[in-house]
């Protein structure tokens, strides 16, 4: 059977169609991802297609993932490959879901419920859904939740600081994103060093051109993650502002007027990087227009390293010290310049990277980055998320037969 899989980044849109005749047989028929969806920044969006060997590039407008996933079916359907399955990320499930599920009109209903959990992702992978229902209108859809892998963080590591009455009336609590990546690049590190999970200490950087995070990994589960009830909190992003201090939000409303509709625009759309910086959402923008004086790319630049920095410290101190330090996804492995500042000085932590082996990275293969005998992995992992959706889709697909 081939299994169509979306994955909607905060500016990116991969999609891969697989060839799945079990488990243990996968293969990848055609695959492709739109760049820069909705990015004002200095280069202009496009769209990659994979197909027998060959690689087709189209330069063009992809104002919304509605658009990408339009232009990635047509390209689809003009190679008469077809397609019994489609699968979808879908980042925040929320009290509704804890485990990946076929979409049906009430999950359909719940999912809509859940679109102002996650902003920037829920809507658009909705949108996405419902492309792909224009093009295959009989044909079932999936959907796997990007918060089921963090579902074991201690309750002394989700619960807020709230009053209890007001976390009982709406289930406020830490869910914790980019768990697919997550469950890939960890399982893929323990096997690469041929080592048991279950003995393992991780902290992985999934370090996305949109949305980013870091989670505390021991023994093969979450036990904290940067993000938290929603994907703002946490690292500097594209253009969600991470962590800040909440009385801001406050301020804002009470002292200044602002509603929260524009609040939400503010805080997810308009911060992070692009606020800093004044150019650009993207690291990699930034990366190449620092110049030698003080600017305000520079300061976005040191803001990112720094609030990094800040939580790999102190996921080591909560697990007590680390066996791997992992780098994923498109910063997290194509930018060497990021890992580079980002392991200066972290010597005391073990972590002690080799410049040159940082320098060569394969940008399709796990490579460790680290000094010889260094008392830490570092580790690029490229992740493989639409492969951990295809199986869980395979998951159910074999539970409904």
């Amino acid at each position: 059977m081939n299994i169509l899989i979306f994955n909607c980044g905060s500016s990116s849109l991969t999609y891969k169609v697989f060839e799945a005749k079990s488990h243990s047989d996968i293969t990848v028929l055609l695959s492709g991802k739109a760049h820069r969806v909705g990015v004002k920044g200095t280069e202009e969006s496009f769209m990659e297609n994979h197909f027998n060997g060959k690689i087709d590039k189209y330069v063009l407008l992809i104002k919304n993932h509605q658009k990408a996933a339009s232009l990635a079916l047509k390209y689809i359907k003009s190679r008469d490959i077809s397609i019994d399955y489609v699968g979808h990320r879908f980042v925040h499930g929320g009290n509704e879901f804890n485990q990946s599920v076929v979409i049906t009109e009430d999950v359909l209903r719940k999912l809509t419920t859940c679109l102002p959990l996650a902003p920037i992702h829920n809507p658009v992978s909705l949108s996405v859904i419902q492309e792909a229902s224009k093009t295959f209108p009989d044909t079932p859809q999936f959907v796997a939740f990007d918060t089921a892998f963090h579902s074991k963080i201690p309750d002394y590591g989700y619960t807020y600081v709230l009053p209890q009455r007001i976390i009982e009336e709406f289930g406020f609590r830490k869910y914790g994103f980019h768990g697919l990546s997550y469950s890939y690049v960890t399982g893929e590190a323990a096997h690469c060093l041929g080592q048991n999970i279950k003995e393992l200490k991780i902290v992985a950087c999934h370090l996305g051109t949109g949305g980013a995070s870091v989670a505390a990994i021991k023994n093969g589960y979450s036990v904290d993650t940067s993000m938290g009830y929603s994907p703002l909190p946490g690292l500097v992003m594209s253009t969600r502002c991470g962590d800040i201090d909440p009385m801001l939000a406050l301020y804002m409303m009470v002292r200044f007027g602002h509603g929260p509709v524009d609040l939400m625009d503010l805080l997810n759309k308009e911060s992070g990087l692009l606020g800093v910086s004044g150019i650009s959402s993207d690291i990699r923008d930034i990366l190449h227009n620092i110049s030698g004086k003080k600017s305000q790319e520079q300061l976005s630049l040191k803001m990112y390293i720094q609030r990094l920095k800040k939580y790999i410290g102190s996921y080591i101190a909560i697990l007590g010290g680390i066996d791997v330090l992992i780098f994923t996804d498109d910063v997290g492995v194509h930018s060497w310049q990021i890992r580079e500042k980002v392991c200066e000085n972290m010597e005391w932590a073990g972590i002690e990277l080799s410049k040159e082996r940082n320098q060569t990275v394969l940008d399709d293969k796990t490579c460790e980055i680290n000094v010889e005998n260094a008392a830490v992995n570092i580790m690029t992992i490229p992740t493989k998320e639409e492969l951990v959706i295809c199986l869980e889709g395979m998951k159910i697909i074999k539970g409904k037969k």
